[in-house]
């Protein structure tokens, strides 16, 4: 757009907003944005006016007109676009976009008996629809490829069953109902996962929308599904409301929808009523096994399940030792609550990795809990997939992590966190093909997982395709520019290319966003490289500090000191770090070619204390 936007937008549709003030022939707007834009729209491949797939022709200038403008106006604006003005109109008094009816509302009230309360989403669907003719064989342009930051193969959910479970709203006076809703909606993924043939978007990502009151369409479009389900809970002591809706993302139309006005112990049939109702709306046919697969109840006790949901609820928002006493609430009322001893493994195993909890305070709670699962129910791909996890992070047992990973999947195929824990498996065993793979799975589940996001950097980074890692980082930080993973991605990229001044900017940011043992590790490796001892030995100072309160890794500090030139110190720490079977110990070999001279020192090609490392990959060798 002329000189306005000169290395800024690329613009492609323009949205005046048209006022007395837009309509001056004087102004920058008019002459260098409306006019320079009408110029060059009809000049340029794709052409100003585009016809739309049912026949109608629509201009690529779409102007919004938000109250009358004098006639002066008009006809200023109709000379310059040729024609008669169309514009969009903000016709609801209510802000908002397309907020469903509440339960007093009546949809007849409304102009053309719309489902909404509101909707000023009339831009998006005018765009939407000027995009779809651009896209279409009777427009003679072709649209440029949408960057793909992630390179991860999309998983298009065009002739496939595809839905996201948007989290149902809590209509309950009570705020602290919130892990109800949040759980119900939860269950129901948890339900259709089991369901073959059809896709399911991730909890987190799904979640990602919450209280957004965005256009469901767009939402659909986002998450690559093709149906969406919303609703909402209202929980009054023993009474329960729960509303459910499935609309179809292509036109938003309204499938099926229900209202349950039942008694709480009634929650477990109707969540099996609502997934069987959304299946034959769908038109997808259970088999016997299948049926009971997604009908599959842990508990028959509604007290001990709002225990459980509440540990979910917690254990969601990384409370894990939250989590964990609202588990074992509900175990001690259901002893036999398997899926409960598999969230309590899942949370021990990450008080471990995370540094929280030492080894002996958390692998054996967490070894425990999920024998006990499997012994009560073996059919459940989540204690496959923590057993797993426990072989590679802690005991660097790659067969066996492999034959949990493959168990978990084969259960439950629609889990991301089992994808992408099997992809660092088999990258950490050199099939960086299969890695990405895998990855790539995960990525389509939850792409608006934070956590999924910066995982898929880093097996990028480990396969040594430095490129896409980059393009993966620039997503995550597109994101959440506030979320540390990015950050540290593009921190690792330059550090590895001798960019050190590229790089100290990033790691910087990624650890006063989040102060954790690696990031540490890095930023103080980083700046030993570069000379900068002092700030390197702050940084290890901080880390010995906190080394103390069990939150910081040896194999983090082994790389300061290794920045620093200090090898025989890096390899003693390296040598506690093995002893205490730390899961930073997977990285090193990843890391020691960002230290001069560590990859050329022979402790790092086979050192004692690296033994079990150097087997666990290579044990053809030994």
């Amino acid at each position: 757009m002329d000189k306005s936007l000169e290395g800024k937008l690329k613009c492609l549709i323009l949205i005046p907003i048209i006022s007395q003030t837009y309509c001056d022939t004087n102004s920058f707007a008019w002459k260098h944005e409306l006019c320079a834009f009408n110029t060059l729209a009809k000049d340029d491949q794709f052409g100003r006016d585009i016809k739309l797939t049912n026949g109608n022709v629509a201009s690529r200038i779409l102007p919004v007109k938000i109250h009358n403008i004098d006639a002066e106006d008009r006809a200023l604006l109709e000379n310059e676009l040729g024609g008669v003005l169309r514009s969009v109109e903000f016709i609801y008094k209510e802000a908002g976009i397309n907020r469903p009816l509440k339960p007093a509302d009546d949809k007849n009230d409304n102009q053309n008996k719309t489902e909404y309360r509101n909707q000023v989403n009339k831009i998006a669907n005018a765009i939407k629809e000027i995009m779809g003719g651009l896209k279409s064989s009777s427009s003679s342009m072709i649209l440029p490829a949408r960057k793909d930051y992630s390179d991860i193969p999309e998983d298009k959910s065009e002739g496939i069953h595809s839905i996201a479970v948007l989290p149902f709203a809590n209509m309950s006076s009570d705020p602290e109902q919130e892990f109800f809703s949040d759980g119900i909606s939860e269950e129901i993924i948890n339900m259709l996962t089991q369901v073959p043939g059809l896709k399911v978007a991730g909890r987190t990502s799904a979640f990602s929308f919450k209280g957004k009151n965005q256009d469901l369409r767009f939402i659909g479009t986002q998450l690559n599904v093709n149906h969406i389900l919303e609703g909402s809970v209202r929980k009054a002591g023993n009474k329960l409301r729960i509303t459910a809706q499935l609309i179809k993302v292509s036109d938003g139309y309204h499938l099926w929808s229900e209202k349950y006005d039942r008694e709480s112990v009634d929650i477990f049939a109707i969540q099996d009523e609502i997934a069987l109702a959304i299946l034959d709306v769908i038109k997808i046919k259970l088999a016997g096994a299948e049926k009971k697969a997604v009908l599959k109840k842990y508990t028959s006790n509604p007290e001990a399940y709002q225990l459980y949901l509440q540990g979910r609820f917690h254990h969601n928002k990384w409370a894990f030792a939250k989590a964990i006493e609202y588990y074992k609430a509900a175990i001690e009322l259901e002893p036999s609550y398997a899926i409960a001893y598999t969230g309590i493994a899942y949370c021990y195993i990450f008080l471990w990795y995370l540094s929280s909890l030492p080894p002996d305070k958390s692998l054996p709670q967490m070894k425990q809990a999920a024998q006990h699962s499997l012994m009560l129910d073996d059919e459940i791909g989540e204690s496959h997939l923590v057993m797993a996890m426990m072989k590679m992070w802690y005991e660097w047992d790659f067969t066996s992590a492999i034959i949990g990973f493959k168990k978990a999947i084969e259960l439950n195929p629609g889990f991301a966190e089992t994808r992408q824990q099997y992809a660092f498996c088999l990258g950490f065993t050199g099939n960086y093909a299969e890695a990405i793979n895998q990855a790539s799975i995960a990525f389509n589940l939850e792409p608006f997982s934070l956590l999924t996001n910066y995982q898929v950097g880093c097996i990028y980074w480990m396969a040594g395709n430095r490129e896409k890692a980059i393009e993966q980082a620039r997503r995550l930080i597109e994101i959440e520019p506030n979320f540390w993973g990015g950050h540290l991605i593009l921190g690792l990229e330059s550090f590895v290319m001798e960019r050190h001044e590229q790089a100290l900017p990033e790691l910087e940011l990624a650890v006063q966003l989040n102060s954790v043992s690696q990031n540490l590790g890095l930023l103080g490796a980083l700046f030993g490289v570069m000379g900068e001892k002092i700030r390197a030995k702050k940084i290890l100072e901080k880390m010995e500090n906190l080394r103390s309160k069990g939150s910081v890794n040896d194999a983090d500090i082994a790389f300061v000191y290794a920045g620093l030139g200090q090898f025989d110190t890096a390899f003693l720490c390296y040598e506690r770090a093995m002893e205490k079977h730390e899961g930073s110990m997977l990285f090193v070999k990843y890391f020691a070619s960002l230290i001069p001279g560590l990859e050329k020192d022979p402790r790092t090609k086979l050192p004692l204390s690296l033994r079990i490392y150097i087997r666990s990959f290579v044990p053809a060798i030994l």
